[in-house]
């Protein structure tokens, strides 16, 4: 897609994009810097409309009468030719620089057999001898539904330690070498919150599952500054493409992705907006950040932190409140302790930060929603949005709490037309109901927004609204739709991209709407997709993404 393509940096335009527009842009008389006409506009407030004006970096006029009466010379217009345009998409959940990473590592997740799996390591391995090979992403249920081993790998990485995750980020599969450096034997015990995968005479298969990958983790070498700022302006040109003006980075880990988008956001290169979590366990220090800088701005903020209940449905570590239906012997894990969440999720919101949590079982949700009434029955009521990440697999009975206690549901829709092709083996039938239930959720009232937890998930807002509109299954096994009473609509799928993604961030105020006073993000489409034929979604074409009044990216037919 790229040869075709032209990404546009304007981190140098950055400093004109100061309060003196914003000044200007409100006066009577002056001339729009940009002008963007006969299109057609999905505004997100309800209305539709043909035309934009910008002065500086917001959104002044709206509607074709409005435009052309502060159309001046020196105006530039951009003739939409009918094209579609709406509020730029807001990305809820990404994994950003490890989704920037996996753009340089081979693709494993389109691998056909076992053998080719074991090719694509070895080409990695010699293309980069001796250096630690951690991407790309891989998922044994499309090669046979067997877990990978080291075995496996072995005989092509003598020389080359190897950490590559499985799709969802929560296992690793590692080759020998990797598991002796990180001192993983088979007397090493399981730690908490984790598993070390063994054969049946006991020894580690090379799969670590959850809190067993930080055995790894730990001995790993750092990419140096350089490295991880090169990563993620090829992760930023990759976003932009898709249409993405802002993504939500819930990081539970480390401080990597954060740290390395300040040094960016201080030479004036982000070109794309985040909002970036960091451990919960750290709340101490970002709320100190916060007292001593603020929260950031609109390029890159923070104030947020993110805790994980559990793991995933594919690892069976998602907690359960039942045995899994294929392999009894477990329920899932806690990857944070519950009294643990009791008091750090307090104590960080007691500081004023934003509080988000990973939950994926059934359990999970039901114990993190109860944290957060405990914490809002001891706190005192405020506006704090507590939001729970993925919110996948909830009881029936527990979906109205989301509105009730005012928590906002952050999914993922692709999730569910790749994890239906297998998720009836975990759990069985019964518990589908409530599975990925994003109709149920916005039926009950509650803010749903979407994302793709990327690169769990590709980094497109379009796949994700053709993922919950159709929710056809990605072995084109359903094609009237996986669980189908969970469909949605398109305009609601836009709205979850958009305005609701900007509440979800604090921002509702001035993003995620096309009007006046708003920040100028909008993405142009080649097609309408609220009348196209929904079957059609995947093959819409981004234009243009404009981010602060200026062209971050544009495509062929732009």
């Amino acid at each position: 897609m790229f040869d075709r393509r032209r990404f546009i940096g304007s981190g140098a335009a950055l400093a004109a994009m100061a309060t003196p527009f914003a000044r200007q842009a409100f006066a009577a008389d002056a001339p729009l810097d940009c002008a963007l006409v006969g299109g057609t506009v999905w505004t997100g407030t309800g209305a539709s409309s043909d035309a934009i004006g910008i002065i500086g970096d917001r959104i002044v006029a709206v509607g074709a009468g409005a435009v052309k009466a502060r159309t001046g010379a020196s105006t530039r217009i951009v003739g939409l030719q009918g094209a579609f345009a709406l509020p730029a998409f807001t990305d809820n959940h990404t994994h950003f620089l490890i989704g920037s990473n996996t753009l340089s590592r081979p693709d494993l997740l389109n691998v056909k057999d076992r053998a080719e799996f074991v090719a694509r390591i070895g080409a990695a391995v010699k293309a980069h001898p001796g250096q630690w090979l951690l991407g790309g992403s891989w998922d044994e249920q499309r090669i046979g539904g067997d877990l990978p081993t080291r075995e496996w790998i072995d005989a092509v990485s003598p020389n080359t330690p190897i950490a590559v995750p499985r799709t969802d980020l929560h296992s690793y599969l590692c080759n020998s070498l990797a598991l002796r450096l990180a001192g993983v034997t088979r007397e090493t015990p399981d730690p908490a919150g984790g598993v070390i995968v063994r054969d049946a005479k006991g020894q580690p298969t090379g799969v670590l599952k959850d809190n067993a990958k930080a055995l790894v983790d730990r001995v790993v070498p750092p990419l140096t500054p350089a490295q991880l700022e090169a990563s993620l302006r090829g992760g930023i040109a990759h976003g932009l493409a898709h249409g993405v003006a802002q993504v939500h980075v819930p990081d539970p880990f480390d401080w990597h992705c954060f740290d390395a988008l300040r040094r960016l956001r201080a030479k004036g290169e982000t070109d794309m907006r985040f909002y970036n979590f960091v451990p919960l366990h750290d709340w101490e220090k970002i709320a100190e950040l916060v007292r001593a800088e603020g929260r950031g701005d609109d390029w890159l903020r923070w104030g947020g932190v993110k805790a994980l209940v559990d793991g995933s449905l594919g690892a069976r570590t998602a907690l359960f409140h039942d045995p899994y239906t294929d392999d009894p012997r477990t329920r899932g894990v806690r990857v944070m302790p519950l009294a643990e969440l009791r008091e750090a999720v307090p104590a960080a919101d007691r500081a004023g930060l934003h509080v988000t949590v990973h939950a994926i079982g059934d359990e999970a949700n039901d114990d993190i929603l109860d944290v957060y009434a405990e914490v809002e029955a001891l706190n005192g009521a405020r506006d704090r949005r507590f939001r729970v990440e993925h919110a996948q697999h909830v009881a029936p009975t527990t979906i109205p709490r989301f509105a009730k206690q005012k928590v906002i549901a952050s999914v993922q829709p692709y999730h569910a037309i790749d994890d239906g092709r297998w998720a009836v083996k975990r759990i069985g039938e019964k518990r589908l109901n409530g599975t990925y239930a994003f109709g149920s959720l916005i039926t009950s009232g509650a803010t749903v927004t979407f994302g793709s937890d990327w690169p769990v998930a590709p980094l497109s807002p379009l796949a994700g609204i053709h993922a919950a509109v159709m929710r056809q299954t990605i072995d084109g096994a359903n094609p009237d739709g996986w669980l189908p009473d969970q469909k949605v609509t398109v305009e609601q799928s836009l709205t979850a991209y958009t305005s609701a993604n900007a509440y979800a961030g604090f921002q509702e105020d001035r993003l995620g709407r096309i009007a006046p006073g708003f920040l100028a993000d909008i993405t142009v489409l080649d097609s309408d997709p609220t009348i196209i034929d929904p079957e059609r979604l995947p093959d819409v074409e981004v234009l243009r993404t404009i981010v602060g009044g200026q062209d971050r990216y544009t495509g062929a037919g732009a």
